[in-house]
């Protein structure tokens, strides 16, 4: 059973919680305290699940509750769940929150929230590694791209279309952008996957003062190795992107899901680029000498008891990013054990991965295989040499790669 602390200053919405939540107490232990004074003591008598936190409280407020929580107890999910802030104390609390939803807030939307980061943080049996992503609130970034969006943040002719374009460049950005665009406080209640529409609703002003003030995108600084695999990992992410994109359009899918399935694939490596950036020793030596695609999940496995795909996929669950986004990262390799028997986001992304890292000398880029048994459960057996060619025609003018 899960264990959850509610924390608000009105009695009314804590008692509203109570009612609201009523159905779910044979799933979760809830606790309701109206402080967060009361809700640090309370958090040290046992082991918690998930915080939801409102923002606007005397003495200490939600974000300095949910540093706090932070700091000592990383695993616990994080929520901001808060009526009228201002955007000064929102953006405060963007690096401790994981989720932000507003009041009054729908108790499915909620469970549904909640649900989806448990389901991750089960699959997530590696407790060094939960608290290893719990405690990121900024994904590294390439200090080129970094500099880059700076500098077109600050011109005076800022254009929104050159932000787009630099962000969907930048796995560690976009991720960070998609988040913060799926939060009820900055911005929409419905859930969004498309890049250029979560620029849109965030507002270039708001991106700005995240980028300038905040530090949410942080200016990765590691060792030329680790640099240059990450530069060849995110090469790869942005060409799995393009033509996720470009197989869901061939087979006539919806906007949604043509979006999801490019969101999806500038995302689906993420959890390389935690563990370059939190583990780059380690991780170095995981990918040294792999030539068979196999080999680099095997070594994960045997070294964090999971791989980058499940990391990734936790990362972007504890966010609250859509469900087919995360589900594509978490399966991306493995698509017949996800139980999908309809083209889908994941089914667009396993099969953009495996096309491009065919034949690359990148061992970073070189862990997936083409899951042929998945593509003619689904039927589309006879899509695959289209595809191969529609792949040989983005790459007519192929951008540096490893050799």
């Amino acid at each position: 059973m899960k264990r959850l602390l509610f924390v608000d200053d009105e009695v009314m919405v804590l008692d509203g919680l109570r009612r609201a939540l009523h159905g779910m107490r044979g799933e979760w232990d809830m606790n309701f305290v109206n402080s967060a004074a009361e809700a640090l003591q309370t958090l040290e008598g046992g082991s918690w699940d998930a915080i939801v936190t409102d923002m606007r409280m005397p003495s200490m407020d939600g974000a300095q509750l949910l540093e706090r929580v932070k700091q000592s107890y990383p695993n616990v999910v994080r929520i901001v769940l808060s009526g009228q802030s201002s955007k000064e104390a929102v953006l405060r609390s963007i690096a401790p929150a994981h989720q932000f939803l507003s009041k009054p807030c729908d108790p499915a939307e909620l469970k549904q929230r909640l649900g989806q980061a448990f389901t991750m943080q089960d699959l997530m049996a590696n407790a060094s590694l939960q608290r290893i992503v719990s405690e990121l609130h900024a994904l590294p970034s390439l200090p080129s791209l970094y500099a880059e969006l700076t500098a077109e943040l600050g011109s005076e002719n800022s254009s929104a279309l050159r932000i787009e374009k630099i962000i969907a460049r930048d796995v560690g950005m976009a991720a960070k952008i998609l988040q913060l665009a799926n939060s009820a406080f900055i911005g929409s209640r419905t859930q969004v996957s498309n890049l250029a529409r979560a620029i849109a609703l965030i507002g270039t002003e708001t991106v700005r003062t995240l980028v300038l003030s905040v530090h949410v995108f942080s200016q990765f600084d590691g060792c030329a190795e680790v640099t240059s695999n990450l530069k060849l990992l995110w090469e790869h992410s942005i060409r799995s992107a393009g033509f996720a994109q470009q197989i869901a359009q061939s087979q006539k899918a919806g906007k949604e899901v043509v979006d999801q399935s490019f969101a999806a694939g500038l995302l689906h490596d993420i959890g390389k680029a935690v563990l370059l950036a939190e583990m780059p020793k380690q991780y170095l030596k995981v990918l040294a000498g792999s030539d068979d695609p196999s080999v680099i999940l095997a070594r994960e496995l045997e070294q964090w008891g999971c791989t980058h795909a499940e990391i990734g996929a936790y990362l972007m669950s504890i966010w609250g990013l859509p469900v087919p986004l995360t589900h594509a990262v978490a399966f991306h390799h493995f698509p017949s054990k996800a139980s999908v028997s309809t083209f889908s986001p994941l089914a667009a992304v396993h099969f953009a991965d495996a096309i491009d890292s065919e034949g690359t000398g990148c061992a970073i880029n070189r862990d997936v295989q083409f899951d042929r048994s998945y593509l003619e459960g689904l039927g589309l057996q006879e899509q695959e040499p289209a595809w191969r060619s529609l792949h040989q025609a983005m790459n007519a003018k192929p951008e540096e790669r490893c050799l």
